[in-house]
This record gives C-alpha cells, structure tokens and sequence, in this order.
C-alpha cells in the first residue's frame, strides 16, 4: 500500500458516518489516506503528535472533521505548515451546528483552516483531492473526468424535464 497523502481525523468515532465521504472520495481518486479519531480536548498530546508529524510522515493535506466547539481543526493548523480543511459537523451537542461552522470559520490571522460547508465531508475530499492534483496528473486526470460526470448529469437532467415538454419562460 502506498504511504497515505492525505490524512482524515474526527474528534470522535461518532463523526465517521459525516468523514467517510471524505475518504470514500479519497478512494474513488485512487489517493491514499490514513483515517483516525484525534480528539483535541480528550487527547491533545495524541493531536499535538499527529499534527507535528505530519508532514514528515509523508501527509500533503490534513481534513479535519469536528462537531460542538470544534477545535480539532484550528488546533492541528497551528501546529503544521500542511492545509487543513475543516470539516464543521452537525453533532448532538451541536448548536444547530452553528457552533462547528463559526469554530472552524473564524480562525485568526496567520492560521487558515480551508472550511465547507457542515456535513461537507465529501467537499473536503474532493478539494484535498485538488490539493494533491497540482503535483499529479493522474489525480488531475481524474478529477477532470469526475467534474465532466457532473456536467453530464446536469445536462441528463435539463433534457429530461425539457423532454416532457416544458421549456424556459423565455421562449
């Protein structure tokens, strides 16, 4: 198995049904990954490690999912040069997760956390993967042909509902 380039953290086992978008996206773009629990607030010294590590272990970008006060992600960019991608989570302590979407949004100068949107696992896959893609074509070749399946659906869609007669208004 090839040594993992992005890495996949969650504060907790609970978020791996919001993360494995992330990872699912990961493998259909044939990018290895590592995925793991690192709790900020449970297990710092476990979160200090891995983020200090990082990128000595061979990780090019690191998503980081957290629900409630979500500090996973600001933290582990404080401690790596890697971009983070922030993964606000929807958790049962949650906010309506407002709380995860602003943690993780209002970083402060000097510390960026790339952020989607809540529950966006699958975003933060899919821009990791973009990440990747400026230093191999093959993942850009990809994710071309995946872009162009997107396009293809929508135009499936357009022909489909213009199929049954309706057309726009300004016809």
């Amino acid at each position: 198995m090839s040594k993992p380039l992005v890495g996949i953290i969650m504060g907790s086992q609970s978020d791996l049904k919001i993360m494995k978008e992330a990872a699912e996206f990961l493998e259909e773009m044939k990018i290895p990954f590592e995925l793991t629990v690192v709790s900020a607030h449970r297990t710092p010294k476990r979160m200090v490690d891995y983020a200090s590590t990082a990128a000595d272990r061979g990780l090019k970008v690191i998503v980081a999912g957290a629900g409630g006060a979500a500090h996973l992600p600001g933290m582990v960019a404080s401690l790596t040069t890697l971009p983070v991608i922030g993964v606000p989570i929807k958790s049962s302590n949650s906010i309506d997760g407002w709380d995860s979407v602003l943690s993780i949004l209002q970083m402060p100068s000097g510390v960026p956390v790339a952020t989607v949107a809540l529950n966006g696992s699958k975003n933060a896959g899919i821009l990791a993967a973009q990440i990747i893609s400026v230093a191999d074509k093959a993942v850009t070749k990809r994710l071309s042909q995946y872009k162009l399946s997107l396009q293809k659906k929508v135009e499936e869609s357009f022909k489909e509902i213009e199929s049954k007669g309706w057309r726009r208004s300004s016809e």
